[in-house]
């Protein structure tokens, strides 16, 4: 084996065993990359209001209020693990027809008023909230991304030899991160720490379980929302929600305050 060949893969191989994150997962790329996608993913999401008509926050001052209020909640439980590092900005897209909601790596958030309008209670949407939050604190996409690309390519970026490719990597999932499809893992995970959030605030830690509660009561399962219909099928997550409720054994009773009926009339 050539000499630089060699000295190429022990830098490899010690750079590989020292990119653990916060989270101890093996993540080749740092924050920043999160922070640089969210930043491009929300100029570009702004750009196109035909395509994601925001709500202004100026105009609609109360209502986000209330909603930055429940994502505030949720950060200061003190198992989001990177809530000084991410923005954790929320905006609503003015669409009652749509039942979504997602996330951006670096904590930007965007949830459809027709999401909002069709959940019950203030802790059904903190539920939902939750499972967002945590696709962006797990850093979901940026593992994706390292999934998808490969080893040979991701260490071509770090490297510098191809200092583009990430941009036009971040460029091309831009589009698509209103119908982004995660992993059945990633799915899971993302409502394991919706409950682990929840456990630590006045919510019912099973918040996230209603929204798919009531699909299955109403049989509209055959129209599951993109972002909550991966994996498993809903009668399951409604089960493996309620059971990760178990085992932290934390408050399952919702707060249900007259309030929500009010933000939901904001909008």
């Amino acid at each position: 084996m050539k000499k630089h060949t060699l000295l190429l893969i022990i830098t490899i191989s010690a750079f590989l065993f020292t990119q653990c994150d916060k989270n101890n997962d093996l993540v080749l790329f740092g924050i920043e990359t999160d922070q640089e996608f969210g930043l491009q993913a929300d100029s570009a999401i702004k750009a196109d209001p035909a395509t994601y008509p925001i709500l202004s926050r100026s105009e609609n001052q109360e209502a986000y209020a209330y909603l930055d209020g429940i994502v505030d909640e949720i950060l200061n439980s003190g198992k989001v693990t990177y809530k000084d590092e991410f923005a954790w900005e929320v905006h609503i897209i003015n669409d009652d027809e749509t039942l979504n909601a997602f996330a951006t790596p670096g904590g930007y958030i965007y949830v459809y008023s027709g999401l909002i309008k069709y959940l019950d209670q203030e802790d059904d949407l903190a539920g939902v909230l939750g499972h967002e939050i945590a696709h962006a604190d797990q850093r979901h996409s940026i593992k994706q991304i390292q999934k998808q690309y490969g080893l040979s390519i991701i260490t071509s970026i770090i490297l510098g030899e191809n200092p583009s490719q990430l941009g036009e990597i971040i460029g091309g999932l831009t589009g698509q991160l209103a119908v982004l499809q995660f992993s059945r893992s990633h799915e899971k995970e993302a409502d394991d720490y919706s409950v682990i959030y929840l456990a630590e605030t006045d919510y019912a830690c099973n918040g996230a379980y209603s929204f798919f509660q009531k699909m299955i009561d109403q049989k509209q399962t055959g129209n599951t929302p993109v972002f909550l219909s991966t994996h498993p099928d809903p009668e399951s997550r409604v089960e493996d929600i309620n059971k990760k409720a178990s085992e932290l054994n934390c408050n399952t009773t919702a707060k249900d305050p007259e309030s929500y009926d009010h933000f939901k009339s904001l909008l």
